[in-house]
């Protein structure tokens, strides 16, 4: 039985990850208990300086091992699972981890009589040609046949310190010649900032977003492929040959390195480069976006000079021109 003066508990599937670790700070920030349920709780040991003594609790938990997933959520307020994966490594596969695990990890939410926030993705569709995509959207539906009144919260690109996308391309851009614009570059993104996804879960958790619903998380810009790498490459201040890849050439050799540890490019990832990765039309006319909840979205140019500083030349100093403004 839970003692009502006692802060909530707030169980985190994937809580030391990229997202995770800042849906943490925001829920410690508001005094919250948090359990931080990962594969490796040795290796989530930074999280503690976030929150006071006692405030967060490291447990072990595998998505693929029920029993452990009923352990980690068991006295549990509310249950955010973070859990996902940009490619197959091993016995991390997509099925596994982002139907599967979804499903077990809200089965196991309703055993609780939990409240459940579930990551998803924008571009989740059941019926998607990519395996991710697939997978993301048949977790979904498998998060919604077992708790109607779960909260899916899809991100488009998110960007920050830790992200995979500005990183991955700014520490190629420092030795490469040139860099690859997937199908011409053409595709559209909406970067949204890590720390607004993690204030969206965290109201969540405060009870103020509507049971049931799904919302769809993108900044202030709606830049191409092609635009990203420019705004990169402005920022590190580097002159790099942006060359252009066809649609087959760029799969061809996703399917040719995409088996690599740590691959640059799987054809699975080219596939999803062919759809824009945007909010809806529909989540913004039904206010189910980061403004419909009150979040002033975060543009690019206040975050990525704080640490894309790494990739530019020794001496170099500037930031981006927000083109808001």
């Amino acid at each position: 039985m839970r003692i009502s003066d006692t802060p909530k508990l707030v169980t985190i599937f994937g809580g030391s990850g990229f997202v995770g670790r800042y849906v943490v700070r925001a829920l410690v920030n508001r005094g919250y208990r948090v359990r931080v349920a990962v594969r490796r709780p040795d290796l989530a040991g930074f999280l503690q300086p976030l929150g006071n003594v006692g405030q967060i609790q490291l447990v072990q938990a595998n998505l693929r091992y029920r029993k452990s997933v009923d352990a980690a959520v068991k006295g549990s307020d509310v249950v955010i699972n973070l859990v996902g994966i940009l490619a197959e490594s091993g016995r991390q596969k997509f099925d596994v981890v982002q139907v599967l695990g979804a499903r077990a990890v809200a089965e196991a939410t309703r055993a609780e009589k939990a409240r459940l926030i579930h990551m998803s993705a924008i571009g989740a569709d059941s019926e998607s040609l990519s395996a991710y995509g697939e997978t993301k959207g048949k977790g979904e539906e498998g998060v919604r046949a077992v708790l109607k009144d779960a909260i899916i919260i899809r991100p488009s690109i998110v960007f920050g310190q830790e992200d995979d996308f500005f990183n991955r391309f700014g520490a190629m851009a420092k030795f490469a010649p040139a860099l690859p614009l997937i199908g011409g570059g053409h595709t559209k993104f909406q970067p949204v900032y890590v720390g607004d996804v993690a204030e969206a879960i965290a109201l969540g958790v405060d009870g103020k977003l509507q049971s049931g619903k799904t919302y769809e998380l993108g900044g202030p810009q709606t830049p191409t492929f092609r635009e990203c790498l420019e705004i990169l490459l402005r920022e590190i201040c580097r002159k790099r040959m942006l060359v252009s890849l066809p649609w087959f050439v760029a799969s061809m050799m996703g399917k040719m390195l995409g088996w690599l540890p740590g691959a640059p490019i799987t054809s699975d990832q080219v596939e999803m480069l062919k759809t824009d990765n945007v909010v809806s039309q529909d989540a913004i006319k039904q206010g189910r976006t980061l403004e419909g909840m009150g979040v002033q979205p975060t543009p690019m140019a206040a975050i990525l000079p704080d640490y894309l500083v790494q990739y530019r030349p020794h001496g170099q100093f500037t930031k981006i021109a927000d083109k808001s403004e």
